[in-house]
């Protein structure tokens, strides 16, 4: 054995000897290594995107809509009263179809302004589907207003056609002397008016659309945001403001119509709301939509009034507070009595809980709403809430008196700090001025942009809280009224 080497000694009986072991490597630093950037993972394609508007599933909502409808399913029954005249929705169909003729033949083109300054006559209902059946915008006018104004809104509306009746020839003729450039001027000569007033045009209305084809095919709307009417605001400073309707908005206005009051099929509708007030507030179109009947009246009386609901059964009737009061108010020998309720909506400032009570006494259920010009008309109204139906009159009258509940159709609605619109907050002891708050509801049938921040501003309204609900009272200020005015002095609303 070598020098120097020691021997493993050997193992012990029954014991094996272990084997050498190899020396370990040297332990080497882990390298770490670089991930490899994970692909965000890509979402699951929606399978419905491509499904857009089509002339297969969609059609441009228009309230003009509802006139063909009525008349194809019922084209016997009676669609407008006027004093002896029996009008059928075959014949209302007709008439229109005639009237939309004859303007097209006098030149009328989409976008044309035709104005009219009626009452409550066939005519006026006709204008609301005969103008828009050719693309151009009606202007109904307030039959109150002096001729200064009404020469401002034809000049400023640039209405190409002015229809009129023989009743309004003091104040539309100074008006039409004011005008560099006049309309063409159609006269309606209704037989129950006998009153004073000449013919300033030179054809009368029945003459003017016998003129027209009766089998007219009306031009179909192609944009649901075109315009379909143009309102004016009363304007109490200065002049008065535009407010531009569309289709889409009006048709949804008169389906709300339906919904919130709510109007049933077949109602007989008397015709206390004028016209020209935000289009009859739609209802000349809910109410053809129900396949009504639209009993027309002039003039605002209780003598004639009465006498109209019995005679012909009227379900529904609309109008100011000051109606109310003037058939709460009227002598005994002009009332009559009838054997069925009578739905009635009052607008504005609400009516006393005597006069509410009154109504009801007289057979009249009524509705308290609010709405405004740059709101199509009805944009809030008073629900009853459960439990209300078995309160004593008097107390019912007054929650009857509320009209805080946004309609169907309006998307929202708050009393807001006009300086931030931001929401107030919601309590039992809310006192809104007019002066420092507003109530701001946006509505799913205004535009973006169409009116300043996309808000329809009004005065304070009771909004839909507890306090509503319960009953608890709440108290507003209605001292005045802040309207939006936007160059050129035309708001679009719809």
């Amino acid at each position: 054995m070598a020098k120097g080497i020691k021997r493993r000694a050997a193992p012990a009986a029954g014991k094996t000897r272990k084997p050498l072991s190899k020396p370990s490597p040297p332990k080497r630093k882990a390298v770490a290594k670089k991930r490899q950037p994970v692909a965000p993972k890509q979402p699951r394609a929606n399978p419905f995107a491509g499904l857009k508007p089509n002339s297969a599933n969609f059609a441009p909502l228009t309230p003009i809509s509802f006139l063909p409808r009525t008349a194809a399913i019922h084209p016997n029954r009676v669609a407008v009263v006027h004093g002896d005249l029996r009008i059928t929705y075959r014949e209302l169909q007709q008439r229109v179809w005639r009237l939309a003729s004859a303007l097209a033949r006098r030149g009328v083109r989409p976008g044309d302004t035709v104005s009219a300054m009626l009452p409550n006559v066939p005519a006026m209902l006709e204008v609301h589907y005969g103008v828009p059946m050719l693309g151009a915008v009606l202007n109904t006018i307030n039959t109150r207003l002096d001729s200064a104004t009404i020469a401002y809104i034809l000049e400023h509306g640039e209405a190409k056609v002015l229809i009129t009746d023989r009743e309004y020839a003091a104040q539309v003729g100074p008006a039409l002397a004011r005008m560099k450039k006049p309309p063409l001027v159609i006269d309606v000569d209704d037989p129950l008016y006998t009153g004073p007033g000449e013919r300033l045009g030179g054809i009368e209305y029945e003459d003017f659309i016998a003129t027209g084809d009766p089998g007219f095919i009306a031009r179909p709307v192609t944009d649901e945001s075109s315009a379909i009417a143009l309102n004016y605001t009363s304007g109490t400073t200065g002049n008065p403001k535009g407010v531009v309707y569309h289709h889409r908005g009006t048709f949804l206005e008169a389906v709300g119509n339906t919904m919130a009051w709510p109007l049933p099929p077949k109602p007989v509708y008397l015709w206390t709301l004028p016209m020209f007030h935000c289009n009859g507030w739609c209802f000349p179109w809910s109410v053809t939509a129900m396949g009504g009947t639209h009993i027309c009246l002039r003039k605002v009386d209780p003598a004639l009034i009465f006498p109209m609901i019995a005679e012909h059964g009227v379900t529904h009737m609309c109008g100011a507070p000051t109606v109310l009061n003037m058939l709460v108010s009227a002598p005994a020998e002009q009332r009559r009595r009838f054997n069925h309720i009578v739905d009635i909506q009052t607008g504005g400032s609400p009516p006393p809980a005597k006069v509410i009570k009154g109504m009801e006494e007289l057979g009249f259920r009524v509705t308290h709403i609010y709405g405004m010009t740059e709101l199509q008309g009805p944009s809030t109204l008073c629900v009853p809430q459960d439990g209300w139906a078995d309160l004593p009159l008097e107390e019912r009258a007054v929650f009857n008196a509320r009209q805080g509940v946004r309609y169907p159709v309006v998307e929202g609605q708050m009393v807001a700090d006009p300086r931030t619109l931001a929401p107030v907050k919601q309590d039992d002891n809310l006192k809104a001025h007019t002066d420092n708050w507003l109530a701001c509801m946006r509505s799913r049938k205004t535009p973006n942009g169409s009116i300043e921040t996309g808000f329809a501003h009004s005065i304070a309204v009771i909004m839909a809280t507890r306090s509503y609900r319960e009953g608890k009272k709440i108290y507003w200020d209605r001292t005045r009224e802040d309207i939006v005015d936007r160059a050129p002095s035309a708001s679009a609303s719809a």
